[in-house]
C-alpha cells in the first residue's frame, strides 16, 4: 500500500517552493491565494527570505504547510493515497492532502496554531531537548521523576525522543538522562515546549478554531499523532487534532502501525528528508522516497 507522510516545523529551507511556483499555474493560484488568506506575503519569504525570516513562527508553519499541500496537488494522478500521517504540524498538510480539510481551511487552522502556540510560548520560559540512545522507558521513568514539568513529546524513531518542559526541569532531566546512558541529551534552539501540557492555553485556542470548521470524511484514513491507528469519522478526527498540542507525537508508533495494516512504501511530501531518514532507523524493510515535481 502506498503511505504519504508529512515534515513538521525544522524542514523550512530558503526559496522553498520557489520551483512550484514558478513551474505550474495550480500552484502559482494557491499560492497567490495563500498570500490573501494570511493577509501578507508570504510567497516573499519563502522564496527570498534568510534563515531567520523563515523562523518566525507566523511564517514557519504556514511555509512548510504551502509546500508540502502544494506540492501534494500539483503531482495530479501521481498523487494516490492510500493511508497518510503527518509529523506534528504536518498532520494538518495530511488532512488536507486526504480531503478532510480544504485547502483554505487547513492554512487558517495553520496560522492559528502558529500564533496561539508562540503566545503560549510567551507565557512561561520551556524549552524542548533531544534524548539519544536510551530506551523510552528510561527515558519516560526519568521525566516523570524529575521535579516540575518535563515531558516525552516526540517518539521520533526507536532511540531518539525529544522532551518538552520547564527550562529548569529540562536541565535536569538532561542531567539525569546522560547519567543514565544517554549518548546526548542536548537542549534545542526552540522557543518552547511544544506537546506538553505548557501548550495549554495554544490547545484551547485551536480547539475553538477546530470546532468551528467543517471536517470531511477522508479520501482514506489518516495515522493521527495522538492515537497512531487509523482513524476516518470527522469527529475522532477533530477530537484527536484538538489533543495533539498537548499530547507527545507518538510518530514511531504510528509508522509502524501503518505497516502493521499493509503499508510498504513511503512518499515523504514537502521540505527536506527528516521523515525519509527516521523511517530508515524505524523499519528498514519498507522503502521510501521524496516526492518530486517534474514541469510537463
Amino acid at each position: 500500500m502506498k503511505a504519504y507522510i508529512f515534515p513538521g516545523q525544522g524542514a523550512q529551507f530558503t526559496g522553498m517552493g520557489l520551483d512550484l511556483y514558478e513551474n505550474s499555474d495550480v500552484a502559482q493560484h494557491l499560492f497567490e491565494d495563500a498570500n490573501g488568506i494570511l493577509g501578507f506575503h508570504i510567497t516573499d519569504v519563502m522564496f527570498e527570505g534568510s534563515a531567520d525570516d523563515l523562523k518566525q513562527t507566523k511564517v514557519t508553519q504556514p511555509a512548510i504547510f504551502l509546500h508540502s499541500v502544494i506540492l501534494s496537488k500539483v503531482l495530479g494522478d501521481k498523487f494516490q493515497p492510500e493511508m497518510v500521517a503527518g509529523h506534528s504540524l504536518g498532520e494538518l498538510s495530511a488532512l488536507v492532502a486526504n480531503g478532510t480539510l480544504t485547502f483554505e481551511d487547513g492554512l487558517k487552522l495553520v496560522s492559528q496554531r502558529a500564533l496561539a502556540m508562540q503566545k503560549a510560548c510567551e507565557i512561561q520560559p520551556s524549552t524542548m531537548a533531544a534524548v539519544l540512545a536510551l530506551e523510552d522507558e528510561v527515558v519516560e521513568k526519568i521525566c516523570k521523576e524529575t521535579p516540575g514539568i518535563v515531558v516525552p513529546a516526540n517518539y521520533n524513531c526507536p532511540g531518539q525522543i525529544v522532551i518538552s518542559g520547564e527550562v529548569d526541569a529540562i536541565n535536569a532531566a538532561c542531567e539525569t538522562l546522560k547519567e543514565a546512558g544517554a549518548r546526548r541529551a542536548m537542549v534545542l534552539p526552540v522557543g518552547g515546549a511544544f506537546h506538553s501540557p505548557l501548550m495549554e492555553p495554544a490547545r484551547e485556542e485551536l480547539a475553538a478554531a477546530i470546532e468551528n470548521t467543517i471536517f470531511n470524511t477522508p479520501t482514506c484514513p489518516i495515522y493521527q499523532n495522538v492515537t497512531t491507528t487509523a482513524v476516518t469519522n470527522p469527529t475522532e478526527i477533530k477530537k484527536n487534532l484538538m489533543s495533539q498540542l498537548t499530547a507527545p507525537v507518538k510518530w514511531t508508533q504510528s509508522v509502524q502501525q501503518m505497516i502493521a495494516d499493509g503499508a510498504s512504501h513511503f512518499t515523504e511530501v514537502g521540505p527536506g528528508k527528516v521523515l525519509q531518514g527516521l523511517l530508515r532507523k524505524i523499519d528498514r524493510s519498507v522503502t521510501s522516497e521524496g516526492a518530486t515535481f517534474e514541469n510537463e
